[in-house]
């Protein structure tokens, strides 16, 4: 037996950027299954000797979990549900693992180059990293297109419970962790969907979900609904 199963509760070190959605997808997914992380803000593209050695990628998340470094956050997420399987966050049959991994690509691909590159990047990462000014049209584009993909999460959560099927999955993490993100800077539209809205205030009342909704961001007030479970 792998000793992780044995011992759910050993300390794992995430190097991450608190609003990251694929550093967020990583964290869900640790809390979700009760493994204790002490989390390090990692200024990655400062691109420091130390942290390259860790990732030569230059990117976060970078995991230390079991004595090694870990990077790239689905290869991580999936790791993590081997060596500890309980609670599932895969479903059993391939069929439907490969829709959560479907989902999860929809988001960290489609999702993350449409809208979240278009609103959070240019609205904070910018500043943060000292790169100007927000690119207006990038902006408007972002927001137009995050419409779009919340008609897709609607269309699904209508003929389904959750994202991929019946049960909750790393898909529901991957959505909640850009929603989450982007919430921050209140570029959500939770009136579009009440099926949406519901679907993340299940979410964002997991207890995984806690040190999500206490993240701060210099400079970067969250708003007064951002912590709100009854928003």
């Amino acid at each position: 037996m792998h000793p992780q199963q044995d011992c759910p509760n050993v300390t794992a070190r995430l190097y991450h950027v608190p609003l990251s959605p694929f550093c967020r997808k990583v964290r869900l997914s640790l809390a979700e299954k009760k493994i204790e992380v002490e989390l390090v803000e990692e200024r990655y593209w400062e691109k420091a000797p130390d942290f390259l050695r860790r990732n030569p990628a230059a990117k976060v998340p970078v995991l230390k979990f079991d004595g090694r470094m870990m990077a790239e956050s689905s290869a991580i997420c999936e790791y993590i549900e081997e060596v500890s399987p309980e609670p599932p966050l895969m479903p059993r049959s391939a069929e439907n693992r490969y829709e959560v991994r479907r989902l999860v690509n929809w988001f960290d691909d489609k999702f993350h180059n449409e809208v979240t590159s278009k609103l959070l990047y240019e609205r904070v990462n910018k500043k943060v990293m000292k790169l100007g000014f927000p690119d207006s049209r990038n902006v408007k584009d972002g927001a137009k297109a995050i419409k779009y993909h919340l008609d897709y999460l609607a269309w699904l959560l209508e003929h389904r419970r959750w994202l991929a099927g019946e049960t909750m999955t790393l898909a529901d993490f991957a959505a909640a962790a850009h929603l989450s993100s982007l919430d921050y800077i209140s570029d959500v539209d939770w009136n579009r969907s009440d099926v949406v809205k519901d679907w993340y205030a299940k979410i964002k009342s997991r207890p995984a979900f806690r040190s999500i909704l206490a993240d701060q961001v210099s400079g970067f007030p969250p708003p007064a609904h951002y912590s709100n479970l009854d928003f």
